[in-house]
């Protein structure tokens, strides 16, 4: 049963997840509420990434706040599907053998897919049934993954050495894909003291699977007035090429707009929003806060694009801009 709380409840728990990460994890507070609000909308991540900006230690860190089971995957590119999803091994009891279904680590609460772009297509996308149906499929049986179960992964950026890029397919049942940036001169000086020192940071628990449930079951109950549900609306259409509402960067650099996940995750997204910063009611700028985390990984650029280099969080802010001026 799924407990029912209060909309001052979720913020309180929202802010106590937050300050315990801050115990560990300094600065980047866009990239951890970022992070949350995917988490209470039953999302999954894509953290990116140059190697040694702490993307793995956010994770593990949340690990330790939110009271669920955890389970870490370092994909290598001699990683197979079964040594992800599980696989069935044959055992000997009392003279009967039979095969028993060896449960893999995707069966958490909270999956951690380090580097998972360094492994090949093949074993990304042994993640595609669990992260979209939320059960595992072996030898024709179908495993029900226990919820809540969110996978939370990060990668390094494409152009470094070793990384395949991921399938279209997968990078659209993200949820969020977060940037990762260097921090500031301050906040490295903060990282070094506290990971130098002779007592490392610890977090505490702060909410149970159960309440976070909640809070999920909660944010779906915000309502959205039509209006801002339209404005959703345009905002997706206007990122596809052939749209007449579309900005000149969609037209000129991209190859595919977002699809209505993108939609979903700006709504989910937004209503998260709201609830943690104290209301029931979703605005327009709750829709702006989520929209570059929504939708940078679902705009697929064309060859001009990619040559040139052109970034999607441009292009989604042309498209932002356009919007306001017609609201």
């Amino acid at each position: 049963m799924t407990e029912n709380i209060t909309p001052e409840q979720f913020r309180a728990y929202a802010e106590a997840i937050e300050a315990e990460v801050g115990k560990v994890i300094v600065g980047q507070r866009e990239v951890i509420r970022h992070v949350l609000v995917s988490i209470l909308a039953g999302g999954h991540v894509l953290l990116e990434g140059v190697p040694g900006l702490g993307k793995t230690m956010l994770i593990r860190t949340l690990g330790d706040v939110l009271d669920l089971k955890f389970s870490r995957i370092q994909f290598t590119p001699d990683l197979m599907p079964a040594d992800i999803v599980g696989t069935e091994i044959l055992v000997d009891e009392n003279g009967q053998r039979e095969f028993r279904f060896q449960p893999g680590p995707v069966f958490a609460n909270l999956v951690l897919a380090d580097e998972i772009n360094r492994a090949t297509p093949k074993t990304q996308s042994a993640l595609l049934e669990a992260m979209q149906e939320h059960t595992v499929t072996v030898a024709q049986q179908t495993y029900p993954l226990e919820q809540p179960f969110f996978v939370l992964a990060t990668q390094n950026p494409l152009e470094m050495e070793g990384t395949y890029p991921l399938p279209e397919a997968q990078l659209d049942r993200f949820f969020f894909k977060v940037d990762v940036d260097y921090p500031s001169p301050e906040e490295l000086v903060e990282i070094l003291d506290r990971t130098t020192g002779a007592a490392a940071p610890l977090a505490g628990k702060a909410v149970t699977g159960r309440e976070i449930l909640a809070m999920r079951s909660l944010a779906r109950q915000v309502p959205i007035a039509s209006h801002v549900s339209e404005y959703v609306a345009r905002l997706i259409v206007s990122t596809h090429p052939d749209s007449p509402s579309a900005p000149p960067l969609v037209q000129q650099y991209v190859r595919y707009g977002a699809s209505p996940r993108g939609g979903q995750a700006l709504i989910l997204g937004a209503k998260v929003t709201a609830l943690m910063a104290g209301r029931y009611n979703v605005a327009f700028e709750d829709v702006q806060a989520v929209a570059p985390a929504a939708l940078r990984h679902r705009l697929l650029l064309n060859f001009e694009g990619l040559a040139e280099g052109i970034s999607t969080d441009d292009i989604i802010a042309e498209a932002l801009e356009r919007l306001a001026l017609n609201v």
